[in-house]
């Protein structure tokens, strides 16, 4: 796990190319161990690296790293876990140099010169973002992972080329023009994030998941009109699972399951450092733990973080399996005022403004993990390829229910729903509690009404989910000169052909909610403690299996998961894990009111909006003081807006 960084200018002197000095020296926390750069002065091209060093410790391991043949320079951030492998095969087909070391860069760099790029790219297994240098051809080729786990910005800025892992690191660029994109904003206050391609700065993007892009740098033109394109495809594997579904009985699919993750993520435990696993006590981390102790005779350090506040918290939870799959457990439980330290820091942690408020918990477990491991595994993935989040499980039904409706009695739902305030619908299931069944007992329920009411008026399956999955509904109104580009939500043909409305929620799930905002958070909260995640349910065996289980061995009577559980409950007793689902989150609206009002009203004053002229006040406005008096919950969209004005503070 590394960062990266680089740029192309038509100067060539050598004080224009040391800037990537500073540029590495933005990005140093993705690698404290050892940085260098490499410049080819001919053209005006650098390439710049901090490592954070994970496998093969030694110097024949350090980036930039020139192929054997001399023609190739890699920086790479990520790990290739089959690389061991692909060197036999590497060797198998001809490749016949000694090896330096026994780094997964070396390995790579031996695949880009035996096999070519795309079938290199193709043969690994693993998370990264690369940057290759073709020192023959002048051709900078630009790579992302198949899930989107590592991050790589990009984009040209008149005759700048600028890449590199994080914002930061291209802002260091004394040259860097650094011009909010506006309808990049208006992304952010639907989704919580900016998906890809976009991205707040004007002229940089990012690569999109499962992407690769060359650059013919000595034909301008040509390198300024190269488009990038898959080498592979999530629809596609969406698509030719449901085409081809498993065939075995339940028993061959939880065995057949089991196998595979245990093979994944045997290959993610191989480090030369110290790693471990974050246990929140619920089934995907509980699964990885359990599988990654049947594998090693050596107790698993797993890692938590607790809340006083019951309502948040899932520490004992963690502590239970923990104790039953005797993994050495570190808890730590957190004090407001300790996450409410971390708010300063997200501006810079996120160089990009985000606004998906777990990720102060995010953070905060991944600097607690940091303390004791380099490496950690997570059980992010779970949710979107397995049937987990309630959206799966209540979608359908509230969808085709909806349609049934003659219109009249829609839009009376409609004002029943909203004649409670989203507090009184929640103090009404409160009193309820004790009568309400099991799939009733629900947190926010007061928003979920609302939420409901939003959608009972809609007209197709894709307006449907939009409207579930975002924040501001029509961000085009607030923010000034913003309007709300085109993502792979809005545009149908991006959606993968599927019967049903479950399946389409999780392929879109995975290529936008996942990439685009738990991917980046993790990323970016891990990486800032020099920490390195690995997710083993990205493993993109593992998502093509899961598309080929049918959607009953996913989601049955009303519950998701369904086969992931039955392969953690052969080694984690049931009893520990069945409980309503808990999402990793804080008590936001509560503080909002309380200890961050005043930080809040200091972001959100009227005059503040006016002068800086972003966003129109009014519906701002008006939803703080909804929110300050208790007859709304507004946490998620005001912090969508406070986080930009955090950010933008900082600029």
């Amino acid at each position: 796990m590394c960062g990266l960084n680089g740029f192309f200018s038509l100067k060539t002197d050598l004080l224009e190319l040391l800037k990537i000095q500073d540029m590495n020296s933005a990005i140093r926390h993705r690698g404290p161990d050892a940085g260098d750069f490499w410049l080819d002065k001919e053209i005006g091209f650098a390439l710049g690296h901090q490592r954070l060093a994970i496998q093969d410790l030694s110097p024949a391991g350090a980036q930039p790293m020139r192929s054997h043949c001399d023609r190739y320079v890699l920086v790479f951030n990520g790990e290739i876990y089959n690389h061991l492998t692909l060197r036999t095969e590497l060797q198998r087909d001809g490749y016949s140099n000694d090896w330096r070391g026994h780094s997964d860069t070396e390995t790579l760099l031996a695949g880009f010169t035996q096999w070519g790029i795309e079938k290199t790219l193709k043969a690994a297994v693993g998370m990264f973002a690369i940057a290759l240098w073709d020192q023959n051809n002048k051709v900078l080729t630009l790579a992302r992972d198949r899930m989107g786990e590592k991050p790589l910005y990009w984009g040209w800025q008149g005759n700048r080329l600028f890449f590199g892992s994080e914002l930061k690191g291209l802002k260091a660029h004394s040259s860097f023009q650094a011009e909010v994109d506006r309808n990049a904003l208006a992304l952010l206050l639907r989704h919580n994030c900016i998906p890809a391609p976009y991205c707040i700065y004007q002229g940089i993007e990012k690569l999109r998941a499962g992407h690769w892009l060359q650059l013919p740098l000595s034909d301008l033109k040509k390198a300024k009109t190269a488009v990038s394109s898959p080498y592979w495809s999530f629809n596609k594997i969406v698509e030719q699972g449901l085409a081809s579904p498993f065939e075995g009985s339940e028993h061959d699919a939880i065995n057949t399951l089991e196998n595979a993750l245990m093979s994944s993520i045997k290959e993610q435990m191989l480090a030369d450092v110290p790693f471990g696993a974050f246990l929140s006590g619920g089934i995907d981390s509980s699964t990885v733990v359990s599988l990654m102790q049947a594998q090693t005779n050596r107790p698993v350090k797993t890692f938590t973080i607790g809340f006083d506040d019951t309502g948040y918290d899932e520490a004992t939870h963690a502590k239970a399996v923990a104790r039953h799959l005797g993994s050495d457990h570190t808890e730590l439980y957190i004090q407001p005022q300790d996450a409410l330290a971390v708010i300063p820091k997200l501006p810079s942690i996120y160089c990009e403004p985000f606004s998906d408020s777990s990720q102060i918990p995010t953070f905060l477990v991944s600097e607690l993990t940091s303390q004791h491991v380099t490496v950690a595994l997570s059980g992010d993935g779970g949710d979107e390829l397995f049937g987990g989040y309630n959206r799966y499980l209540t979608g359908r039904g509230v969808w085709e229910k909806s349609r049934r409706l003659p219109r009249a009695i829609r839009k009376l739902s409609v004002n029943g729903l909203r004649a409670l305030s989203p507090n009184q619908w929640d103090t009404l299931f409160n009193r309820l509690q004790p009568v309400l069944p099991d799939k009733l007992r629900l947190r926010t329920p007061g928003d979920k009404a609302h939420k409901l009411a939003g959608v009972l008026g809609l007209n197709s399956e894709q307006d449907f989910y939009q409207q579930l999955t975002s924040h501001w509904q029509k961000p085009d109104e607030v923010v000034i000169g913003g309007r709300e580009p085109g993502t792979l939500v809005t545009d149908k043909g991006s959606w993968p052909s599927a019967k049903n409305f479950e399946e389409l929620m999780m392929a879109m799930d995975a290529q936008t909610y996942m990439s685009d905002d738990i991917l980046v958070k993790v990323d970016r909260a891990a990486m800032s403690n020099s920490l390195e995640t690995r997710v083993p349910f990205l493993d993109h065996r593992i998502a093509e299996l899961a598309w080929r289980m049918p959607l009953n061995f996913k989601i049955r009577q009303g519950e998701g998961k369904w086969l992931l559980k039955q392969v953690l409950f052969r080694h984690v007793p049931q009893s520990l894990i069945e409980r309503p689902k808990m999402g990793f989150a804080i008590p936001l609206q509560d503080w909002l009111r309380g200890p961050l009002r005043e930080w809040a009203e200091s972001l959100l004053g009227e005059n503040r909006l006016r002068e800086e002229g972003f966003f129109r006040p009014e519906p701002i406005r008006t939803m703080w003081v909804e929110h300050l008096n208790g007859s709304r919950n507004h946490q998620h969209c005001l912090w969508d807006v406070l986080m930009f004005q955090a950010w933008l503070e900082q600029q």
